[in-house]
């Protein structure tokens, strides 16, 4: 084990006693989250084949959620635009995200034991930019509003003109949804707002049940990680399945 004066001793960017290859990490999250976010600001000013409602087919894509003046009576750009803005804050303010980002795009640091260099007094969180991620608990507040109303989604795209049916995308569309509620729920903030906060569950109001609720969510916040990723790439497909149908590339398959 190294002595303390050889690990003070490594203040050059990317110094470290590690000898495994530790930025291969990183690897995996810089180009999944890159391509997210080419894809996801490409569809936001696209525009159009968002929604399937001409094809007779009740899909809408997550990303325009809810629809808002699509005819553009009083917002001359992409609805989109006004929608993504609760997502994507929910998600880069997200505990993962951050670490994710921090290492991966910030290198501060790019990894664990691994010097972002010297030089820099650390602040955390507690200076601008980075305070403002403590908005995190109320972007997840929004983040609740837009499960509901894909919830709502997902459960018109099994009425096809007034009587149930199942289609690929209704599939897409609930598998989404059901990645999506999980991430969410999943949320540290949740888990805090539930009962982290409490010393004593049994000296609270309602402390059985929300004891109960805690471990539950706790369970789910155990593999944040894993929700954030698979709802990602989930809301991703989703849109790029129901804009296919929607331009004509792909016909959609009705199962029932």
């Amino acid at each position: 084990m190294a002595d303390s004066s050889s690990v003070k001793g490594l203040t050059r960017f990317g110094s470290t006693q590690r000898r495994d290859a530790w930025w291969i990490e990183n690897l995996p999250f810089i180009i999944v989250i890159s391509a997210f976010g080419i894809y996801t600001t490409w569809r936001a000013f696209e525009g159009k084949f968002y929604e399937c409602f001409q094809l007779g087919l009740p899909y809408l894509s997550p990303f325009y959620s809810p629809l808002i003046d699509p005819q553009h009576h009083w917002w001359p750009f992409s609805p989109a635009i006004l929608i993504l803005a609760g997502p994507l804050g929910f998600r880069t303010s997200c505990y993962y995200y951050r670490k994710a980002i921090y290492r991966g795009f910030l290198l501060d640091p790019p990894a664990c034991a691994v010097s972002e260099g010297g030089g820099r007094k650390y602040r955390g969180e507690t200076a601008f930019p980075f305070i403002l991620q403590n908005v995190h608990r109320y972007f997840f507040y929004i983040a609740v509003i837009f499960v509901v109303f894909l919830w709502y989604d997902a459960i018109v795209a099994f009425d096809f003109d007034g009587k149930f049916g199942i289609g690929v995308g209704t599939l897409v569309m609930l598998v989404n949804i059901v990645l999506l509620t999980t991430y969410t729920f999943s949320c540290h903030s949740l888990r805090h707002l539930i009962g982290g906060k409490l010393d004593c569950f049994s000296c609270s109001v309602a402390g059985g049940p929300r004891h109960t609720a805690w471990q539950g969510v706790t369970k789910l916040n155990e593999h944040h990680m894993f929700w954030a990723w698979v709802s990602m790439i989930s809301v991703g497909l989703t849109d790029l399945y129901i804009r296919l149908v929607a331009s004509g590339a792909l016909k959609d398959i009705r199962l029932l």
